[in-house]
């Protein structure tokens, strides 16, 4: 059983419901709040509401006693940087960036407060590894000529603030740091909001990786010119797909060596969505794109299916691995709010239309809860599958017919009529075609074998004539008589 939890307007509050599998919904009030968000095990859901005096404004509550097991007041509130609060996918472990610190928090039970924290100035980004909580990754962001550096901490040894990893790189006002199964290796989206070389209008990207052991640390080799526009690792942790170059974008997956192990071609694609499992991955075109998505299965690397979103917001993996939702939600759209859940080969499965939506979120399950299973036969269509030269399009090209017009039908018995060609080498004939080629077959049989009567006839007057030509004529018979 998975749970959708969807935010509405409803008068001067937000509502929130449960939706279940049923349409049961259960109904719970959250006063003002403005953002929302699930731990990895769904046991914890922080929200953000608007400051009101000295009311603490920042909230962890426990969902299944609904106890806040958390509060703290916060004066801003930005989307880039939340949560305010990260988990480890066991949620033993939680932490917090404030300014120039990170507090670490044990998430089995907050009443302790603090119980380590690691200080380093001028940290602008924090990132951390979710399984195993091993290890913490800073950002710092260019400052006065200094290049922009990224740092991996372990988190046993937050005492002595070395890190075990490095990386300085320029170009990069701001950074998206990612962390694959296993905490052994990182990515870091660099992005610049200026581009010197006047090629692109909305800056300059790049992909930098490492690893903790320090044994690699570079960019990811792309072999397209343009922005990234995404990158997500696989959640085995063993290989990540980057969605980059100028469109249509070019779609590469990799291995944990940087090494491209995949094309899937190009097309209209910001988004990567990997499921839980990681044998189904989704690329999609949302935002300023038309909503193209294309469903492949990782292990066999075949289409499984496409189909179209358009004017979705987010998108996210149901927690057993089958459905994918889009949502269209308020403030970036203010019409044709809603949000659509598709199977896992695109069909569509639920769709439901909300007048002002703000967040759909799936509750997150404990991994393992639900077994990976691969894709059911019936749905597997040899022509929906892409080939292993990593096609795009999952049905072959057809070349479309000519144009005939209406009165085509026609145009067999008209050719033959005007050329003497054979109407049956030009296709099958019409009714009327059919009944005026026999008309004209019995005029032919008439020519071709004469009335027996005129035969008699004409018999008859050859032979009177060929007898006046023998009879002799005297001129003076006559007049002797």
């Amino acid at each position: 059983m998975f749970f959708l939890l969807v935010f509405q307007l409803e008068q001067s509050y937000l509502r929130a419901q449960w939706i279940v599998e049923s349409s049961h919904t259960l109904p719970a009030t959250v006063s003002s709040a403005v953002a929302i968000s699930f731990s990895p095990c769904g046991t914890y859901i922080q929200s953000f509401q608007k400051a009101s005096g000295d009311q603490k404004n920042f909230t962890i509550w426990n969902i299944n006693t609904g106890v806040a097991v958390l509060l703290q007041s916060k004066k801003a509130f930005s989307k880039s940087s939340w949560p305010l609060i990260q988990f480890s996918q066991d949620e033993t472990v939680a932490c917090q960036l404030v300014t120039n610190e990170v507090h670490l928090f044990d998430a089995k039970d907050f009443s302790k407060g603090i119980v380590d924290r690691l200080r380093f100035p001028g940290i602008d980004g924090l990132q951390l590894s979710r399984a195993p909580p091993s290890h913490l990754a800073t950002y710092v962001r260019e400052n006065k000529g200094a290049p922009a550096s990224v740092c991996i901490f372990s988190r046993l040894h937050l005492a002595s603030s070395q890190p075990v990893a490095r990386r300085s790189f320029f170009k990069a006002s701001t950074a998206n740091m990612m962390w694959n199964q296993g905490s052994t290796a990182l990515l870091v989206v660099a992005h610049s909001d200026v581009d010197k070389t006047n090629k692109s209008y909305y800056g300059e990207s790049r992909v930098h990786f490492l690893t903790t052991d320090g044994s690699h640390e570079g960019s990811v080799p792309l072999s397209k010119e343009g922005p990234v526009h995404d990158a997500q690792w696989s959640p085995t942790g063993k290989d990540f797909v980057v969605v980059y170059g100028f469109m249509p974008a070019k779609v590469t997956l990799f291995d944990t060596h940087c090494n491209p192990l995949f094309e899937f071609g190009t097309g209209s694609y910001n988004t990567v969505r990997w499921n839980p499992h990681g044998r189904f991955v989704c690329l999609a075109g949302f935002g300023n794109l038309p909503g193209d998505m294309a469903f492949w299965d990782r292990n066999t690397l075949k289409l499984l299916g496409t189909t179209k979103a358009s004017c979705s917001v987010s998108s996210e993996w149901s927690s057993d691995g089958r459905y994918l939702m889009t949502a269209t939600t308020m403030p970036r759209m203010q019409v044709d709010n809603g949000f659509k859940v598709f199977k896992y080969n695109g069909s569509l499965y639920f769709e439901k239309r909300i007048d002002k939506l703000y967040e759909v979120l799936w509750r997150p399950a404990v991994l393992g809860t639900y077994p990976d299973r691969p894709p059911s036969p019936s749905t597997v269509n040899g022509s929906e599958q892409g080939s292993q030269k990593g096609t795009m399009s999952a049905k072959a090209t057809v070349k479309p017919a000519a144009y005939r017009p209406p009165h085509s039908s026609h145009t067999a018995a008209v050719r033959a009529q005007l050329f003497g060609e054979d109407p049956e080498s030009s296709g099958e004939l019409s009714k009327s075609a059919l009944k005026n080629k026999k008309r004209r077959g019995k005029q032919k049989e008439k020519k071709e074998v004469p009335d027996s009567e005129s035969v008699d006839m004409n018999a008859a007057v050859s032979e009177l004539n060929e007898k006046l030509e023998s009879v002799s004529v005297s001129p003076n018979s006559e007049t002797r008589n």
